[in-house]
């Protein structure tokens, strides 16, 4: 787990200055006078591991195309929707899944390790933070590496899925069309018409990422566990999300009732900026990295 030396790739990161050296003194004031650090991350930590955001100025998803993300309902309700989604799944996750943590995500490993790090949530799904090896962590969102059937909740690892889709489509073949936040790739209809998806192989059901869809909703269980760590915690940083979902929103809003301090580390604005202590547009793997 050491600290990569590769080049972070900066494709998918908005452009931004270098950290202020009075940024980085403020941060680690902020850090230093934390014992129990509750840290929330998004996918602004994830880009520096080559993986789009969806709002980022200029290279999100958002931005770059008039592509959304798959709904529940949708998936759940349509076996075309279904089809689409694993067919683009199937062509992206090899890809997707050698993503590697940057900096930051081993930063924050580290910090877990020396006791400064309390607990750390994450709205991603890539599995960057398990990579790195954070232990004391809950992924909000679930995470694409593991699969579920929606009817007996039996879970596989989804390496295991991708080789049922090979056994199933040995003579499909299709050409991406650029990747997506999740690990999917752009598709036309006409590619994925013949793409056959297994069924879960104990009942027959539904197989669907553990992952929360847009129109979705987090278990109340989890968001109770997550809120438990938010009061045993005495200060919250949020890196790399401009907290526009209300799934991880409704935490800000928690830290901010108890009145401890928040530090936000995000290129461009956030819906916390207003009632936040400290406000960094920084990278998140170039300013993490300095503070002691």
């Amino acid at each position: 787990h050491s600290v990569s030396r590769a080049s972070p790739n900066l494709n998918f990161v908005p452009a931004c200055l270098p950290p202020d050296p009075m940024e980085v003194e403020e941060l680690q004031h902020f850090v230093s006078n934390s014992k129990r650090l509750f840290v929330m991350t998004g996918a602004g930590i994830s880009t520096e591991s080559g993986i789009p955001d969806y709002r980022s100025e200029g290279v999100g998803l958002y931005a770059r195309t008039d592509r959304r993300p798959v709904q529940h309902a949708e998936f759940v309700r349509s076996a075309s929707a279904r089809q689409r989604y694993w067919a683009r799944n199937f062509v992206g996750w090899p890809q997707f899944s050698s993503h590697q943590p940057n900096k930051a995500h081993l930063v924050l490993r580290e910090w877990e390790k020396l006791g400064k790090l309390h607990w750390l949530v994450t709205q991603n799904v890539d599995a960057l933070h398990t990579k790195a090896g954070s232990q004391r962590m809950t992924e909000l969102h679930g995470c694409t590496h593991r699969v579920l059937c929606l009817a007996c909740g039996d879970q596989i690892l989804r390496s295991e899925l991708q080789e049922h889709f090979e056994a199933l489509n040995p003579t499909w073949k299709a050409e991406a069309f650029g990747v997506a936040p999740d690990g999917d790739v752009f598709l036309t209809d006409e590619q994925v018409r013949n793409f056959q998806v297994p069924a879960c192989y104990k009942c027959g059901g539904i197989l669907k990422p553990d992952v929360t869809f847009f129109g979705d909703t987090v278990s109340q269980e989890k968001v109770s566990f997550v809120h438990q760590r938010l009061a045993e915690s005495d200060s919250m940083l949020v890196a790399g999300s401009s907290m526009q979902v209300y799934s991880g929103y409704r935490f800000a809003l928690a830290a901010r009732e108890k009145k401890l301090p928040i530090a936000v580390l995000n290129i461009g604005p956030t819906r916390l900026d207003h009632f936040a202590s400290l406000k960094l547009n920084s990278r998140c793997g170039e300013l993490l990295p300095l503070i002691v």
